[in-house]
């Protein structure tokens, strides 16, 4: 659905994607992963024809992004959000169903859908810019599905939202994902990446570092389990080659009060690929 070859694309002397090649297949959702400033809104506007690359190709489903026909077939929910908040829920969607081609009733079903399946029907007359954060991140996926379409790229879809709107977007995508949508999703919670994606890319400072589903890339990057000990009231990690080893000796010593184990997860992966150092 979506290929991109050797792309590179600078914002001035800042060098923002660098020789980036990924392929996203058919109605899968790809997790791109990275800390802040990494590339990820750069190569979604990319990927929509927004930007053009200085250099490499792409292509959607076979065709450039530039193309008319191609847009038609792609739904963005962007960071930032896209929606006026001057309008009603319902003014909103109304618009932008009507910048796809959408008129009448077409129209008028396709708004009723997408109020019902973000769950804001029962609010769809008050104007977005008194809703909370995350019916506004909610309403921002609903103008993204408008015109039905086949690729969606959802960029940081649940920034600065609560708990409950935030479950009622994984809800939501893992819905658009059983319709067999494509998705690219970028964040850089690691916790959304494994319960929604099947493969995950990791990129940070334009270059792709990794790509491949979690537990290949926990087995590729040596990422093992962890096991921690408490001994004396202080927890310490245990470092020998066989941990069943240690916590018997501990425990026929009558040292071990307690013992826990972290399971090896992506967030170790993205750590190990990109450092420990803050990014703010």
């Amino acid at each position: 659905m979506l290929n991109f070859k050797n792309i590179s694309f600078s914002y001035g002397s800042n060098l923002a994607v660098d020789q980036l090649s990924l392929q996203v297949n058919p109605g899968e959702i790809y997790g791109l992963l990275g800390p802040n400033g990494a590339g990820k809104s750069t190569a979604v506007m990319l990927a929509v024809g927004l930007l053009t690359p200085d250099k490499g190709s792409m292509e959607v489903n076979g065709q450039s992004p530039a193309e008319p026909e191609v847009r038609q077939q792609v739904g963005v929910a962007p960071q930032s959000l896209s929606t006026y908040e001057e309008l009603t829920a319902l003014g909103n969607l109304q618009f932008f169903g009507k910048m796809y081609g959408l008129f009448g009733s077409e129209l008028s079903e396709r708004v009723e859908w997408a109020l019902e399946f973000v769950s804001l029907s029962d609010r769809c007359k008050d104007i977005a810019g008194s809703y909370s954060g995350g019916m506004k991140r909610r309403l921002n996926l609903a103008a993204a599905l408008m015109h039905d379409p086949d690729f969606l790229l959802l960029d940081e879809p649940t920034a600065g939202v609560g708990p409950q709107s935030r479950n009622s977007l994984f809800e939501n995508i893992e819905e658009l994902k059983r319709q067999g949508k494509t998705i690219i999703y970028t964040t850089h919670y690691m916790e959304e990446a494994e319960r929604l994606c099947d493969r995950v890319g990791i990129i940070d400072k334009g270059k792709l570092l990794a790509q491949g589903t979690i537990q290949e890339l926990v087995k590729e990057y040596g990422v093992k389990d962890r096991v921690f000990a408490t001994i004396g009231g202080a927890e310490q990690e245990l470092t020998g080659k066989n941990h069943i080893d240690e916590l018997s000796q501990l425990q026929s010593n009558g040292q071990l009060e307690h013992f826990r184990t972290e399971r090896a997860n992506l967030e170790q992966v993205f750590l190990n690929l990109t450092g420990r150092k803050l990014r703010d």
